[in-house]
């Protein structure tokens, strides 16, 4: 059960109280829910530039519309300050640093009401995007925009990512301006529960990658690549991201997490409002000396955790994080995938026993191919395609087994029956992107027509 809630401005005396994060927030099986996470870019629909932070008919513009027509609730990260958030209830809409559009919607019980909910989420969006001549793409790289023509989302933790993330892997700019993602996030039974979904889910991330590729275009081109959002993550901070190597072993404890996430590199701290910027500074140091004058609390360490950006992430929630954005069609297929892995008890011995069977080496080794080759990459001895069909079929049992219902009778596998009929075929959605795409047609036109969300 869970612990007693951690005061968030209680100082740290010592390591093992951050194992209380972990431990307050186990649920027992009735409670579980799961929360998604979807991004999408915003262009101006005639000729595909990407939306900025400011003006008439930017980002922000759409934020202020919707709280003003749907009941949202505005949120700024300091007194004054400008407006990067909406909240509603237990869903938020944010702004990713390229002026990428997030909802994070609010913890269901069903694929059916997490579906339901994006539905209305485009919906509300429309009519505002409609009168402003924008459009949204569900893709996991930007197809059009060059990094000089996208807007910096004035957010504190932005401005220190932007300096020191590119110190750590050529590739991290683009992380944060140009990619997209669905990531979905589960509940766990207990600390070791969750360690055991974290362990799959980190063995099986490279297949969940290739299954739902969806970023073949970069700056108006393909790039002969199913997924540049996944050739991206490979150059971006092997401190914080990744497979996560130590978490391969069958004897892995919470001690080797945390002690894992001390000796990151922490972004900033904040204090009434204000930003002190300590990066490099690990959160280990922090606990240890402070840094002018603050001493480290309960909500600094979970901030720091939630800096973290490994291919799952353990938190309160347990997160997947290595799919690309996604089309509304295709939108619910990553947390229904892992919905049917990881609550169903059957299911989740399966994919234990699949993921036994992968290597780190050989994950390792597949994941620049797989963005490249997507299902058609190798993955130990078999095409990655092989490994997917196994998770497929894992996943589809497991949300049979769960049998809820909607309104018209079917189960939650319904969700996902767009991606099976993909990987049956071999093909992610990527593949469906590049048919047909016609040289000496306007390549504008033919992305706009298949990418929008």
């Amino acid at each position: 059960m869970p612990g007693d809630p951690h005061s968030p401005a209680a100082p740290l005396r010592s390591v093992d109280e951050l194992f209380a994060l972990f431990h307050e927030s186990v649920k027992p099986r009735e409670a579980w829910r799961v929360g998604t996470e979807a991004e999408k870019f915003g262009v101006f629909a005639a000729d595909g530039k990407p939306i900025q932070y400011e003006g008439d008919r930017g980002v922000k513009a759409i934020l202020l519309s919707l709280a003003e027509r749907h009941g949202w609730q505005l949120e700024r990260e300091v007194e004054g300050g400008e407006v990067i958030a909406l909240r509603r209830g237990k869903a938020s809409i944010t702004l990713e640093p390229g002026g990428q559009l997030e909802l994070s919607g609010a913890p269901q019980e069903t694929m059916h009401q997490t579906c339901a909910e994006f539905r209305g989420h485009m919906a509300e969006l429309r009519d505002i995007s409609d009168e402003l001549g924008v459009a949204w793409l569900g893709l996991g790289f930007h197809p059009f925009a060059k990094l000089s023509e996208l807007p910096w989302v004035p957010k504190l933790r932005y401005a220190v990512m932007r300096e020191y993330l590119p110190t750590r892997g050529k590739h991290a700019v683009d992380m944060m301006q140009r990619t997209a993602t669905v990531q979905a996030n589960f509940d766990y039974a207990s600390v070791d529960a969750g360690l055991r979904m974290l362990r799959v889910g980190l063995a099986l991330s490279p297949i969940v990658t290739a299954m739902l590729a969806n970023s073949p275009f970069v700056e108006g081109r393909p790039s002969g690549e199913v997924s540049h959002r996944a050739r991206v993550w490979l150059d971006v901070d092997p401190d914080r991201s990744g497979l996560l190597p130590f978490a391969w072993r069958d004897t892995l404890t919470l001690r080797d997490y945390v002690e894992w996430a001390l000796d990151v590199p922490m972004f900033l701290v904040k204090r009434d409002g204000k930003a002190l910027y300590n990066n490099p500074q690990t959160f280990r140091a922090f606990l240890r000396d402070g840094f002018q004058g603050a001493r480290a609390t309960f909500a600094d360490w979970e901030s720091h955790v939630n800096t973290l950006f490994p291919e799952v992430r353990f938190k309160r929630t347990l997160e997947v994080r290595s799919a690309d954005g996604q089309q509304t069609a295709l939108l619910c297929a990553l947390p229904s995938l892992w919905t049917g892995v990881y609550y169903d008890d059957a299911a989740l011995a399966k994919a234990e026993a699949l993921a036994s069977r992968i290597t780190l080496a050989d994950a390792e080794k597949a994941r620049p191919d797989i963005a490249v080759r997507g299902l058609r990459a190798k993955l130990g001895t078999r095409d990655v395609g092989e490994w997917a069909s196994e998770l497929m079929a894992i996943a589809m049992d497991g949300l049979r087994a769960r049998n809820l219902l909607n309104r018209a009778g079917q189960d939650e596998t319904v969700h996902l029956e767009r991606l099976a009929k993909l990987v049956a075929k071999g093909q992610s959605p990527a593949d469906v992107l590049l048919e047909g795409l016609d040289p000496e047609q306007d390549f504008l036109s033919q992305v706009m027509k298949k990418g929008l969300v």
